[in-house]
């Protein structure tokens, strides 16, 4: 029998990940239907409900619902629970919904597989503080940096994290006067800013020689973050649809236990960023 999965979001219409996840199937030989689901602002629970009653399997998360879909979670994974968020939820035996947080495993998978760029003893820089942020940084401090700095517009909501993570990672945080002088192998751009077309206040220098810049944000061309990091010097720059495929291999693993070769999807959907 074909199991049923989908992603939900507000709006949807834009989501790759049907395309990302029929393409996962037909090349591991599964037997599913993924479909995008647009839930309304006040409820999303209700769909998830009414979407497990109906047979799904389980569902991805898109914005603007991932904090709910950890509220609504019965089993959330120690990751899930200290970003707070969930991109992820499986339905299993009865009324149980686990859940994951599976942003920050595409994160690091697309910068060390598919970019080629090793994390460990490297100096990395996250800007901004929200769910993007806490997503990644277990499973970037896996990898043993060097160092792993946030720097936020709020101070306080970047040393919120170092409280929140301290007993699983130590955290450099500060706003972003405390980078003056300092430098990163890794810079990753965690804001909204890449949708929202402001520039970032970066001093001088914070890219060292051969950094990598990383946009979270996919399919926007060269937002102002990766323009202020190519005018600074900066030759290998990337945005987020190599996080967007690998986040999916992980969920369809975690479903269907057994790993998409993501090369061919992330070759359809890679665009030159110009």
């Amino acid at each position: 029998m074909t199991d049923r999965y989908a992603v939900l979001g507000h709006p949807i219409g834009h989501s790759k990940s049907p395309l990302i996840h029929t393409q996962f199937a037909q090349a591991t030989g599964q037997d599913i239907h993924y479909t995008a689901i647009e839930a309304p602002l006040d409820g999303f629970a209700d769909t998830v409900l009414a979407f497990r009653a109906s047979g799904g399997r389980g569902v991805n998360v898109s914005l603007p619902f991932k904090l709910q879909a950890f509220e609504i979670a019965t089993e959330p994974t120690e990751r899930a629970r200290l970003a707070g968020a969930a991109n992820c939820l499986k339905f299993v035996d009865g009324d149980r919904i686990l859940a994951d947080n599976f942003d920050g495993v595409g994160l690091v998978n697309d910068i060390q597989r598919n970019l080629g760029f090793p994390l460990a003893g490297k100096r990395v820089l996250l800007l901004g503080a929200g769910g993007a942020t806490r997503g990644a940084l277990l499973p970037i401090a896996a990898e043993r940096p060097a160092l792993l700095s946030v720097a936020n517009r709020t101070p306080d909501k970047a040393h919120q994290l170092r409280h929140d993570f301290a007993a699983h990672v130590p955290l450099q945080t500060g706003g972003y006067d405390t980078l003056l002088g300092q430098s990163f192998d890794v810079v990753i751009n965690a804001t909204s800013t890449g949708l929202s077309q402001d520039a970032l206040p970066l001093p001088d220098g914070l890219f060292a020689p051969g950094a990598l810049a990383y946009e979270m944000v996919y399919g926007k061309g060269l937002t102002p973050f990766l323009k202020q990091a190519q005018a600074a010097g900066v030759a290998r720059v990337a945005d987020g649809v190599g996080m967007l495929v690998e986040q999916a291999a992980e969920a369809f693993l975690w479903w269907r236990g057994v790993r998409p070769d993501t090369a061919a999807v992330l070759a359809q959907l890679t665009v030159p960023l110009v």
